[in-house]
């Protein structure tokens, strides 16, 4: 019973940090393409690169709370695979889709530096459906 108990929080945090590879994996590939016909502004470019890692940290904060919770018997390991499973696809979609909006704001970055924070209120609206997971994760156990 003890290796079922580990698969939900297994599962997301999994899940998390695959999304955050792949979407921070797309936004750098963009990000190397764009910083090497550019000689200024690389930091923000990178910045906008590593935003679908914040994922991940959701991911791992859950996992952990979820241990403890599992460890106090507040949360069942059937539970605890539906909340992992559900909670990991969505910052999984979340953190890829936010990587494709990081790189179509790196591309408008480098055809004009003023849209910079415009360009951020979208990456922030896909991070806000993994704030809505995260919340509502903790609000189930």
């Amino acid at each position: 019973m003890v290796v079922l108990e580990v698969v939900g929080p297994a599962l997301l945090l999994g899940m998390a940090m695959i999304g955050s590879a792949v979407g921070c994996g797309i936004a750098g590939v963009a990000s190397h393409a764009v910083m090497s016909r550019m000689d200024e502004g690389h930091g923000k470019i990178i910045g906008m690169s590593a935003m679908p890692a914040s994922q991940s940290i959701y991911g791992f904060i859950l996992m952990l709370l979820m241990q403890n919770a599992i460890k106090d018997g507040k949360l069942g390991a059937i539970g605890a695979i539906a909340i992992g499973v559900s909670v990991g696809v969505a910052l999984m979609a979340s953190s890829v889709m936010q990587g494709k909006c990081c790189v179509s704001g790196i591309q408008a970055y480098s055809r004009s530096s003023s849209v910079y924070g415009k360009c951020l209120a979208s990456i922030g609206i896909v991070e806000s459906f993994a704030l809505f997971a995260f919340v509502f994760a903790l609000l189930l156990f």
